[in-house]
């Protein structure tokens, strides 16, 4: 599980499907049957991380697996050893499957290519991060039903964000329309890989009446995404109470983590419980992380 853009909608809604069935094992009501032989799932996390990387660790654990852990602190990356050679010994050891999260896009693809295990993106750079992409549109799902016809507001910073990218690739694959939405400096010159149903534009307050549902984006200073954005980026872009207020009733609201509260999400749209899809994000994706290492294992000549 690399990315989405060659996913087709059939495997997409097939993982979105098995994802419902991972549910009630996630919420605790349902064992998860033990498996034969426990597999050893890597996660060598080269960026920091809690929900993505605990996400993971946790659904390996749901399955019966054993999770383990390395980051780059501490690890051979910090001696000069390459990422491919890192992920190399890893499989070496008899890791079954590998999550890996980069700073480098398309460094998953690098490592798949090089080593002979089932290997899983949990983010690249502004690449991609399909895992989160495909737990939002599960989200989404349970609020919406159907998301033929939606309209799902993406705001904040499109341009670094590798959620936007794979999110876009998701919901309109799945029929959904994605309008981007943030200041000039932070959306990138094209669209035009992902084809239509993608709109473009500078102005929040024109599009919150028309949304289905909005998804809000922090802004990736670890990026240098900060010297883009002017002092009033929460008058432009944040998601306000006013702005809150001016949303349908039953428009959820979506933040993939981290939140920077009082700049692109107040504090009191962040805990509306009736809006605020963000722990069923969570819980979501342990449930979604469950539902492609369980099929990345069934299938690991590449069943994606």
């Amino acid at each position: 599980m690399l990315g989405l853009r060659d996913l087709s909608t059939e495997m997409l809604e097939s993982i979105l499907d098995r994802t419902e069935s991972m549910l009630p094992v996630v919420r605790g009501g349902v064992p998860f049957p033990i498996p034969a032989r426990p597999a050893m799932i890597g996660l060598l996390f080269l960026e920091n991380s809690t929900r993505t990387r605990c996400s993971f660790e946790v659904a390996a654990s749901r399955l019966g697996h054993q999770p383990i852990v390395l980051t780059g602190r501490g690890s051979s990356l910090d001696k000069g050893e390459s990422l491919v050679d890192t992920a190399a010994n890893l499989a070496a050891m008899g890791l079954d499957a590998l999550v890996i999260r980069s700073a480098i896009a398309g460094g998953a693809g690098l490592v798949a290519r090089n080593i002979g295990i089932p290997v899983v993106n949990a983010g690249d750079g502004r690449h991609e991060h399909p895992t989160q992409a495909i737990l939002d549109a599960s989200t989404l799902r349970a609020r919406l039903g159907s998301l033929v016809g939606k309209r799902v507001l993406i705001v904040g910073d499109i341009l670094n964000s590798r959620v936007a990218r794979s999110n876009i690739h998701a919901l309109t694959m799945l029929g959904a329309t994605v309008v981007l939405v943030g200041p000039p400096p932070l959306l990138p010159w094209t669209f035009a890989e992902f084809g239509p149903g993608v709109e473009v534009t500078h102005d929040l307050d024109g599009v919150l009446e028309s949304a289905d549902a909005v998804m809000m984006l922090r802004i990736q200073l670890e990026r240098d995404a900060g010297r883009a954005v002017a002092s009033d980026y929460r008058f432009a872009f944040g998601l306000t109470v006013d702005r809150l207020s001016r949303l349908g009733p039953e428009v959820p609201v979506l933040h993939p983590g981290p939140m920077n509260r009082g700049v692109e999400i107040d504090d009191a749209v962040a805990a509306d419980i009736a809006r605020s899809s963000v722990l069923e994000q969570v819980a979501r994706g342990v449930a979604v992380r469950m539902a492609i290492i369980d099929r990345a294992l069934e299938f690991p000549a590449g069943g994606f």
